[in-house]
């Protein structure tokens, strides 16, 4: 090679150099993708949209409103005036000390993660990476609406940015989950309808990368049933004082979110009073009206709602359950495939949660009776159940709330009869309870490291 060549290559090359030290250093400069945080059931702060009074989270009854919603014979029609404002980030429920729900995420998504948080209406000019957006919403009402919302805020905030193929990561707390694997899986649309199984469109998956599902009912949880049957608690502790926020049943069963998470399509299990496994159809309204499940069963029904919520409740309550059986089953349809979205799972196994209920007649009241935590009773022939034999067949390990079986979706469904999304996902198990997943340091750490990339996806791992 001649002087002038090799000179000529030399420049070249250090030309090529500089270009791909460029365009190395804009790669790294550009960071982590986006990341959204979804908050769970409750999970969000609900404001009156007109005098901004703060319904949700507060103990003392508003003045206003309530979380109850109108009844209508379509689920997803129903509305309020409450709107979502922000994920809630502290509650401070009477003498008890503030505690946190996801400020300490969000914080440590800042300090140990190097994420700023931004705004979906106005953000910056780099919010486009190493950016955090939180996503409230109604998470009283219908789950693939919110779905759907999701990705609308997604596509709008993308011509925001003028990055029309940037991609987000998710990190999903409880039912959060449920909306980010529809979101993922059909996109902007609506439930699939018809007798047909059920094909993922994937219309979503170009809109995320990781998807991270933090302690997700994934087959539902058998405490939905007793939210809807007793009327639902926050932090183990129930509100329905007559001077506290209402949560009775009466309010859960206007909630169409309430009946999405109850256990799936051929999950849910269920024992006499001999502990013997019994079949119920939790989605058929007969077998709630057997048992005295439904709400309308109470005497007190026809007072608490108008004449036409009356007459539309028993329209509304069949749709809300065949609505919330063909969201499990679009969510079951994907026989180990994940539409090139990395599907992480992050839960707790060590603490005791309910996983199946006991339901057995009886003689003195003449009614049947549904135990949803292990107490003992004693059996018509005068043989007694103790709260250890209850709490063998009830209970199973997860974070007190979903239990392990629900968070890996273990139970094939057998309405779909194919493996779900997360069958391929890996497993990170620390033990924590449900409420807390997301505000220990561990699990941070840990999403940090999946969220760097530090942690790649393989199927059937798990971890402690």
């Amino acid at each position: 090679m001649s002087k002038r060549n090799l000179s000529g290559f030399c420049v070249f090359g250090l030309r090529l150099s500089i270009v791909l030290f460029a365009l190395s250093f804009s790669t790294f400069a550009q960071g982590n993708n986006p990341l959204i945080l979804i908050p769970g059931f409750s999970g969000s702060e609900l404001r009156h949209k007109v005098t901004n009074e703060r319904v949700w989270f507060r103990t003392i009854r508003s003045k206003s409103e309530d979380l109850r919603l109108p009844v209508v014979a379509d689920p997803t029609k129903t509305s309020d005036e409450l709107i979502a404002t922000d994920v809630l980030r502290t509650v401070k429920i009477g003498i008890f000390p503030v505690t946190d729900v996801y400020g300490g995420f969000i914080r440590a998504m800042a300090e140990r993660g190097g994420y700023r948080e931004e705004s979906w209406d106005a953000p910056s000019d780099e919010g486009d990476h190493d950016s955090l957006y939180v996503f409230p919403y109604d998470w009283r009402l219908d789950n693939v609406e919110n779905a759907r919302l999701l990705i609308e805020r997604v596509e709008a905030l993308r011509c925001k940015l003028d990055r029309p193929d940037l991609k987000f990561d998710i990190v999903a707390h409880s039912m959060g989950g449920i909306i980010s694997r529809y979101a993922a899986m059909y996109g902007d649309n609506d439930l699939p309808t018809g007798s047909s199984k059920p094909l993922p469109t994937w219309a979503g998956a170009k809109f995320f990368d990781k998807i991270i599902l933090l302690g997700t009912p994934n087959e539902g949880s058998a405490l939905a049933l007793g939210s809807l049957v007793e009327g639902f608690t926050y932090g183990g502790m129930r509100l329905d004082l007559p001077f506290v926020q209402d949560t009775s049943k009466f309010t859960a069963f206007t909630i169409p979110a309430a009946y999405q998470l109850l256990p799936a399509p051929n999950t849910f299990r269920a024992y006499d009073d001999n502990l013997k496994r019994i079949d119920l159809d939790i989605y058929d309204p007969k077998t709630w009206s057997k048992f005295g499940w439904n709400a309308s069963s109470d005497k007190n029904f026809p007072s608490q709602y108008n004449a036409n919520e009356l007459k539309a409740a028993p329209v509304f309550f069949a749709a809300a359950l065949d609505r919330a059986k063909r969201l499990y089953q679009a969510l079951d349809a994907a026989p180990g495939e994940s539409g090139g979205i990395s599907f992480f799972i992050v839960g707790s196994d060590c603490r005791a949660a309910l996983d199946s209920v006991i339901v057995y007649r009886d003689e003195r009241s003449d009614k049947w009776k549904t135990l949803f935590r292990p107490k003992g009773f004693t059996r018509p022939d005068g043989t007694k159940v103790s709260d250890e034999d209850l709490k063998r067949v009830m209970q199973t390990p997860g974070d007190g709330v979903v239990t392990q079986r629900s968070l890996e979706a273990v139970t094939k469904s057998g309405t779909v009869g194919s493996q779900s999304i997360v069958g391929d996902a890996s497993d990170k198990f620390i033990c924590e309870e449900h409420n807390r997943l997301a505000v220990n340091s561990k699990i941070q750490d840990y999403i940090i490291k999946v969220l760097d990339g530090r942690v790649l996806p393989v199927a059937g791992v798990k971890e402690k």
